[in-house]
């Protein structure tokens, strides 16, 4: 007798769900975006034990008639696909046909469902992937899944599972994911003693941000909006029936961009604070979280992540989600592109915006910089055990951001008030409407040479959340006055805004980085000859970075040679560095590339690399702190720094200038 058999529908149903249900929040996802997909505009979520016990998930969607509610828990059962030329345009959130079947071999399942066209619905439940019962039920149009018990008959699998207040988080983080992208509908989420999430419906995704995040997190956030159009990769278009006849058509080849990002001086500690959208698809993509940390390069630490909430709309044929059983893995056709794209929108829109660092934000938020948006320890449940991010588990391979929600708080959570009203500041319509404007070209974007320009919308970009703030711009440092200078080290300026304190170091630090960036852009970096050659001692395997780097040395104004096996001789360097700050700067560089795992011949690297030099040359060359300025050198200072393209931060990502707004002065002294 031979060794292989087929296995049964059984064991393989269970094998399945072991790729698609690995905790309870997997459940959830899978049938949250079923409900999407029928069309459902009111979801409610119920999790018992962190869903253990119970998860219960209904909406009003398009319901099944009886057929169709047998024929789903067949694997491979789907309405979201014909043929296999589908596969190369999905436009919905599920598609396999593996969800149902996977879940009901591992828990015990009761489906309620009906069209509102029939005389009746359907109920039926399954237990462990066996049919119980079926029969003609009185119910509502739209569908109930109830999933008791969650591995039940795997105890291997049900041991792994976290305390019951993590697996909640992992449930929370995902429906408010979902809250985030659909603000038109209503979404709730409760536990068995109270309301986590309450989610009305909004008109905006600003609003959507309010009623989860508050108001603190809003006031950090700035809108960004971009188009870009992108060439076709020669893919058919995807089918009449593939098509949702209430979204208007895109033109072919259109990409699109919108949401939200932090500003520099709001940094997290890893990435669980950044969402990305794929065609309405919560994903996680390295290429995307390169482009969103070369878009911060030079604005925040290295080791610091921002706040990103960005939603990419393209043909739905120029990207692949079949390439994860959990789909939340995609594949770009055209990546270069589409990451050059993200990494440019969101450039431009921090270099229009330029915000002002607020001088009480700036002294609260760094001390206690959390490692993202989720409740603090002691915020949750008594005796519940820490939330652990899955990025400090699995290496960056999963980030999530989870409201700020008091897990011991009975009740409903508060909602944004109607849109016409101001809600602590903010005006939400006006907010909305920054973000969602007509696109407009810009001149000149950066990385757009023999591409497709990037289409920003300035009033989007250059929008603060606040009025006050709105007009609190570091370019109107330009028309600052200088009053003197604290120890030495800071510079004091009055303006129309408040006052002004400005870090004189970093802040003639970002102006030569910029300098000497565009200098070395066109070739025309000024050097001077050393009266005798400087000699610099390095180890064996510092020489073998410097023979990497030494062609880009060169054009930035160096001119050294080996002198002997571990010995170089600089006979020229650039203008403005000199002795002990000539040598600290190379032993820098060369130390920094040195630490970089990546190869020097790739592009992004070789932009890291002139960044570094940039960096490192500014920061040696520029004045230092504990020197005196008169009042000429401290206002051109003021203005040369209000005409860079990111006086919010040094290349080193520290910030450059704070500002006690005269908001802020009025309410210390009582006045308002």
């Amino acid at each position: 007798m031979g060794r292989i058999r087929v296995l049964s529908d059984q064991v393989a149903n269970q094998i399945a769900a072991g790729e698609v249900v690995d905790r309870p929040a997997s459940v959830v996802k899978e049938l949250l975006e079923n409900a999407l997909d029928a069309g459902a505009t009111r979801i409610r979520v119920e999790v018992e034990a962190g869903g253990r016990k119970l998860i219960r998930i209904a909406d009003n969607g398009s319901g099944m008639n009886r057929d169709d509610a047998l024929l789903a828990f067949e694997r491979h059962a789907t309405s979201k696909l014909r043929t296999a030329d589908d596969l190369l345009s999905i436009a919905t959130l599920g598609f396999r046909g593996e969800a149902l079947p996977s879940i009901a071999s591992v828990a015990r399942v009761t489906l309620e469902t009906a069209t509102g066209e029939d005389g009746a619905g359907t109920r039926l439940m399954i237990a462990g992937g066996k049919i119980l019962f079926v029969e003609d039920a009185a119910i509502p149009r739209g569908t109930t899944i109830t999933v008791a018990d969650l591995f039940f008959n795997t105890p291997a699998r049900r041991k792994f599972l976290r305390a019951e207040s993590t697996e909640l988080q992992h449930v929370t983080a995902l429906v408010t994911h979902y809250a985030l992208v659909y603000p038109e509908k209503h979404f709730e989420l409760l536990s068995a003693t109270h309301t986590i999430v309450l989610a009305p419906p909004v008109e905006r995704t600003a609003e959507r941000i309010y009623q989860i995040f508050g108001k603190d997190t809003l006031a950090q956030l700035l809108p960004v909006a971009a188009e870009r159009a992108l060439e076709r990769s020669g893919l058919p278009a995807p089918p009449p029936w593939k098509r949702d006849p209430e979204e208007p058509e895109r033109a072919p080849g259109e990409l699109r961009l919108t949401g939200f990002y932090s500003k520099p001086e709001l940094q997290k500690l890893n990435r669980n604070s950044i969402y990305i959208f794929v065609n309405k698809r919560l994903i996680r993509d390295r290429l995307l979280l390169h482009a969103i940390s070369e878009a911060y390069r030079n604005v925040i630490p290295p080791t610091s992540y921002p706040v990103v909430l960005l939603f990419l709309e393209m043909p739905p044929e120029e990207v692949d989600v079949n390439v994860h059983p959990s789909k939340t893995e995609v594949r770009f056709r055209q990546q270069g592109q589409i990451h050059d794209f993200v990494r440019d929108s969101l450039r431009l829109a921090l270099m229009h915006a330029r915000p002002a660092a607020g001088f009480l934000n700036a002294i609260d938020a760094q001390p206690t910089a959390s490692p993202s948006l989720m409740p603090a320890r002691g915020e949750g449940a008594p005796d519940s055990e820490p939330f652990v991010p899955e990025m400090a588990r699995e290496e960056a391979e999963k980030f999530e951001l989870t409201p700020k929600i008091p897990a011991a708080v009975s009740g409903r959570l508060p909602f944004a008030p109607p849109v016409q009203t101001p809600v602590g500041g903010f005006d939400l319509r006006q907010w909305g409407e920054a973000a969602t404007a007509m696109f407009t070209p810009l001149e000149n974007a950066p990385g757009s040479q023999g591409q497709q320009p990037v289409v920003a919308t300035p009033a989007a970009a250059a929008l603060a959340v606040e009025a006050e703030q709105a007009a609190s711009s570091l370019s109107h440092l330009a028309t600052a006055k200088a009053l003197g200078q604290l120890r030495d080290s800071f510079i004091l300026a009055t303006g129309e805004d408040g006052l002004w304190i400005i870090d004189q170091h970093v802040a003639h630090e970002r102006i030569l980085f910029e300098k000497i960036l565009t200098e070395r852009e066109v070739e025309k970096m000024q050097r001077q000859r050393l009266l005798m050659p400087l000699l610099v001692e390095l180890k064996p395997d510092q020489m073998i970075v410097f023979a990497r780097i030494a062609e880009e040395l060169e054009r930035n104004g160096f001119e050294v040679e080996p002198f002997g096996p571990q010995t170089l001789a600089v006979k020229a360097a650039p203008v403005g560095l000199e002795g002990a700050d000539l040598e600290q700067m190379l032993a820098e560089v060369i130390e920094q590339t040195a630490d970089e795992s990546a190869k020097l011949d790739q592009k992004e690297d070789l932009n890291a690399l002139r960044g570094r030099i940039a960096a490192s040359m500014a920061c040696h060359a520029a004045v230092k702190v504990n020197m005196p300025l008169d009042t000429q050198r401290m206002e051109w200072l003021l203005s040369a720094l209000s005409r860079t393209q990111m006086p919010t931060s040094c290349p080193h990502g520290r910030p450059i200038a704070l500002l006690y707004s005269w908001k802020e002065i009025l309410k210390a002294f009582h006045r308002i």
